[in-house]
């Protein structure tokens, strides 16, 4: 039973390695074809989101069957859970992506707008967390998981700055609402992709160490 089991982990391992790849390379492609204005590349991220959703199903009835059949316990019950709560969170970081892309289309096809500088410095963030937090479950790094989660608040820090920003940008150029709006879509789009690395990040914190970190700042501080 425990050479079936190991088996069947390492399966599922090499399953969920597959979608990480494949839900970075359509974030980055998303995020690149805003900054560079490219319609074409923007046009073929729903495809590959469909691809990431298959995916998704498959790693969870993978688990699903893992649990039923070895009845798994300790590290061996923590890994099958945090994979499919990885596989999750890919699965919704892939689905910004897809809207990141329809915004990016809307912006192309509404004609030029200024990109805050901030913008890049936020998406080049997000998307390092994203890899890095992938990195941290690979390596099981806890401490490069730690440092993942750390880095949320400069994202949002950034997110503020720049929502601030298009405000004040909407107010003095009317008539370009509705394209700053888009860019407003894409910024929240982007935090939450950071905010779900986060979530990877303290899931691979768990599988490692046990430790549920999730909410403990806010509990903390007693904020919400």
């Amino acid at each position: 039973m425990a050479i079936h089991l190991i088996r069947d982990l390492d399966a599922l391992h090499r399953n969920v390695l597959t979608m990480c790849a494949r839900v970075e390379e359509l974030i980055d492609s998303a995020v690149d074809a805003l900054h560079r204005r490219d319609y074409e590349k923007a046009e073929e991220i729903p495809a590959q989101d469909d691809e990431i959703d298959r995916m998704d199903v498959q790693i969870e009835e993978e688990c699903l069957k893992l649990l039923a059949l070895h009845q798994p316990v300790a590290v061996d019950l923590r890994r099958i859970t945090t994979v499919m709560k990885i596989s999750g969170e890919l699965e919704r970081v892939a689905d910004l992506g897809v809207n990141i892309s329809e915004r990016a289309l809307s912006i192309i096809r509404c004609g030029e707008v200024h990109v805050p500088d901030d913008f890049r410095e936020m998406s080049h963030l997000a998307l390092s967390m994203l890899h890095r937090s992938i990195d941290s479950y690979v390596d099981m790094d806890v401490k490069l998981a730690r440092d993942v989660c750390q880095t949320d608040d400069r994202v949002d820090n950034l997110n503020r700055e720049i929502i601030q920003d298009l405000i004040l940008r909407m107010q003095r150029q009317p008539q370009l609402i509705e394209l700053h709006m888009h860019l407003f879509s894409v910024c929240r789009q982007i935090e939450r992709v950071a905010d779900h690395a986060t979530n990877i990040a303290e899931d691979v914190v768990y599988l490692v160490e046990g430790e549920i970190i999730r909410h403990r700042n806010r509990l903390e501080t007693g904020t919400t």
